[in-house]
């Protein structure tokens, strides 16, 4: 076992293994957990089809190397012919932080492109109160055109399994309506790319578990604004789901399958595109149709 300090915080990792071991791991050691849910998320949702080109997002935290590292796998057996590139951004990274990134992508054999920009310096300026959403719309939007130049139709986010349940909830408790994470989705301003999200099936704990046992010292979101008041309320989400998970272990499932069951006969109204349903509206339809 290994203890470094770094910014400040003392992270303690696994040895790091040797790359031919990490990726052995992926399709034995966690092939259930990890390798069989990338897969099923791919064919359930059709998120590769033949002849697309994905830009696989690296932010350099433990969730898109683990994506690209799948992604390498996928395009080395998958009978589907696909072509694929990994793409990063630095929006203002400290030194030690982009070294980390390039570091880590170097060690496990990942190709990346580097796109400069300097969305953290924008997002602190013209949100000072709530960066961490302008940091993140302007991010993806950054990472889109990125993905357009190198010619890509689909730009893939390591968004996982609690991601989804955490958005959901979140939505319900703090934005007063039903609506998930989606595993794929045209951009609204960047028609030609779809963005999917092929880690959708796969739990958080798995990603920590693999990542240590790898010894891979991941980034965290790298921010140089405001970490220590990021994303509150989805820290607030996530302890409330942990402390449900003692009352029910399988509560995340349940947050999950409830957006798969969506029951439009015991709803208070809906939204179709741009356009609102009300409940009268509804039951007017309703009952029109079985009369």
């Amino acid at each position: 076992m290994e203890i470094r300090q770094e910014c400040a915080r003392i992270v303690v990792t696994e040895p790091l293994l040797p790359l031919e071991d990490i990726e052995r791991s992926l399709l034995k050691t966690y092939r259930k957990d990890v390798w069989a849910k990338f897969i099923k998320a791919i064919k359930n949702y059709n998120l590769i089809e033949p002849g697309d080109k994905v830009a696989v997002g690296i932010s350099g935290g433990k969730d898109s190397l683990l994506m690209a590292k799948l992604f390498q796998q996928l395009h080395r057996y998958s009978d589907i012919p696909f072509d694929v590139v990994y793409l990063a951004m630095d929006p203002g990274f400290a030194k030690i932080n982009l070294e980390l990134l390039e570091t880590n992508c170097k060690y496990l054999n990942i190709p990346l492109v580097i796109k400069k920009s300097n969305v953290f310096a924008v997002a602190g300026k013209i949100a000072s109160d709530n960066p961490c959403y302008m940091c993140a719309r302007m991010r993806r939007g950054f990472l889109y055109n990125a993905a357009k130049e190198l010619g890509c139709n689909k730009l893939a986010l390591g968004h996982h399994y609690d991601d989804v349940i955490e958005t959901t909830m979140l939505n319900v408790l703090y934005g007063g309506q039903f609506k998930t994470m989606v595993p794929k989705i045209k951009a609204d301003n960047f028609e030609e790319i779809e963005l999917i999200r092929p880690l959708f099936y796969i739990k958080e704990k798995d990603i920590i578990r693999f990542t240590k046992s790898s010894g891979i010292q991941s980034m965290n979101c790298g921010c140089t604004v405001v970490a220590s008041r990021t994303s509150s309320k989805r820290r607030e989400i996530k302890e409330m789901i942990n402390k449900l998970r003692e009352i029910n272990k399988e509560v995340d499932q349940s947050i999950f399958k409830a957006a798969e069951n969506v029951n439009i006969n015991a709803v208070l109204g809906y939204q179709y595109k741009d356009k609102k349903y009300d409940f009268n509206e509804i039951y007017k339809e309703r009952n029109e149709l079985d009369d």
